[in-house]
C-alpha cells in the first residue's frame, strides 16, 4: 500500500509488472518505484523500528511510561547542531546557507554531532549520578537549554535560513539515497544488537533497582548501554530524517497491550514490528492529498501517536 501511494497514482500490479518486465513504456514507472517509493519504505521502516526500540529503552531505564526517545534531550541536541549550521548566517559567524551548499550529508553530520554532544552529558551525568529520577530532570533540563540557544539561532536568523531549518524540523523520509540508506542500518543494527543484550537487565529492573541489584545487575554498566542504544538509534534516525515524535512513545504502549505482557524479549520485537507498520501508515497517510503535497510527517505522527497512547493508557488501567 505504500510503495503504491504517492503523487502519481500508481496500482500494485503496475509496479509488479515494471520490477519483472522492463520496457520503456514502464520504465518512469521502475525509476519511480527504484528511486523514490522503495527507498522511503525502507526509510520508514528503519526509522519506526529504531524509535520504538529506543522509546522502550527509555521507559524500561526510568519506568516512566512516557519517557521516549527525546527523554534526555537527544533530539534537542540533534536540533541544535542543525540550527547552529542552518542559522548561523543570522549570527554572523557563517558565509553562505548549510543546508542549500554542503547538501544532506553535511545536515546529518551536524545533526549527529549535536546528538553526541548531549549524549556525552549525559553519560557523565549518569557516570556520577545513582538516581534515575534525578537523570531524567537533567535530561529535561538539557533539552529546554538546547531548545532556548534554537531559539535564540532563530531570532538572528535571516529568513531564508529560517524556512530551511523549520522545513527539516518537520521531518521527511524522502530524498534519501541507498548509501545513505545502508549507514542507517548499520547504526540500526547495531543498536538493535546492544538492545537485544539488555533484555534480560530490563526484566530485572521491572521491580526496581534494589531487587536487580540483588540479582546481580551492574547498574551503571546497564545505564550507560541503555543511554548508548537509545541515543545511536533515535540520533541517527534524527540525523538523517529529522525529528519524528510519538513513535517511539506509542510503539512499545501497543505492544503491552497488545502482548499483555511485561518479558522485554517479547516486547522488543513486538515494539520494533509495531514501530515499523505505524510509520509505514502514517508516511502513507501523508501522501494522501489530492493535491500531490505531502503533510509533514512529524505533524502526522503526532496526531496518530497522542490518541494510541491515550486509548493505551486507557485500557491499561481498565
Amino acid at each position: 500500500m505504500n510503495i503504491s501511494v504517492g503523487s502519481s497514482d500508481i496500482s500494485l500490479s503496475s509496479l509488479w509488472d515494471a520490477v519483472i518486465h522492463q520496457t520503456d513504456e514502464n520504465s518512469g514507472i521502475y525509476t519511480i518505484f527504484t528511486l523514490i517509493r522503495l527507498p522511503k519504505a525502507l526509510v520508514a521502516l528503519l526509522a519506526g523500528v529504531g524509535l520504538s526500540v529506543s522509546g522502550l529503552l527509555m521507559q524500561a531505564l526510568f519506568r516512566n511510561p512516557m519517557a521516549g526517545p527525546s527523554v534526555l534531550g537527544i533530539n534537542s541536541g540533534a536540533s541544535l547542531g542543525v540550527a547552529f549550521v542552518s542559522l548561523s548566517v543570522g549570527l554572523g559567524i557563517g558565509s553562505s546557507s548549510f543546508l542549500q551548499n554542503s547538501g544532506a550529508w553535511m545536515t546529518i553530520l551536524a545533526s549527529s554531532a549535536g546528538a553526541a554532544m548531549v549524549l556525552l552529558v549525559i553519560l557523565i551525568v549518569a557516570h556520577n549520578l545513582k538516581d534515575n529520577v534525578a537523570l531524567l530532570i537533567i535530561g529535561i533540563m538539557v533539552g529546554a537549554l538546547t531548545s532556548s540557544l534554537v531559539g535564540i539561532a532563530q531570532y538572528f536568523s535571516s529568513p531564508d535560513a529560517l524556512q530551511e531549518y523549520i522545513l527539516w524540523t518537520f521531518g521527511s523520509l524522502g530524498g534519501i539515497v541507498y548509501e545513505q540508506i545502508i549507514v542507517l542500518t548499520l547504526i540500526i543494527i547495531l543498536g538493535i544488537i546492544v538492545s537485544v543484550t539488555l533484555c534480560k537487565s530490563m526484566n530485572l529492573m521491572i521491580l526496581g533497582e534494589q531487587y536487580a541489584i540483588s540479582m546481580g545487575l551492574n547498574i551503571k554498566r546497564y545505564r550507560f548501554l541503555s543511554i548508548l542504544s537509545a541515543s545511536l538509534l533515535a540520533g541517527s534516525i534524527t540525523g538523517f530524517c529529522g525529528p519524528i515524535g510519538f513513535i517511539g512513545i506509542a510503539a512499545p504502549h501497543l505492544a503491552r497491550v497488545v502482548a499483555k505482557t511485561s518479558d522485554h524479549f517479547k516486547l522488543l520485537p513486538l515494539s520494533a514490528f509495531i514501530g515499523a507498520i505505524t510509520m509505514l501508515g502514517c508516511d502513507t497517510i501523508s501522501h494522501i492529498s489530492e493535491s500531490g503535497v505531502v503533510l509533514p510527517i512529524n505533524s502526522i505522527t503526532s496526531l496518530i501517536g497522542a490518541p494510541i497512547v491515550i486509548l493505551a493508557m486507557v485500557k491499561g488501567r481498565k
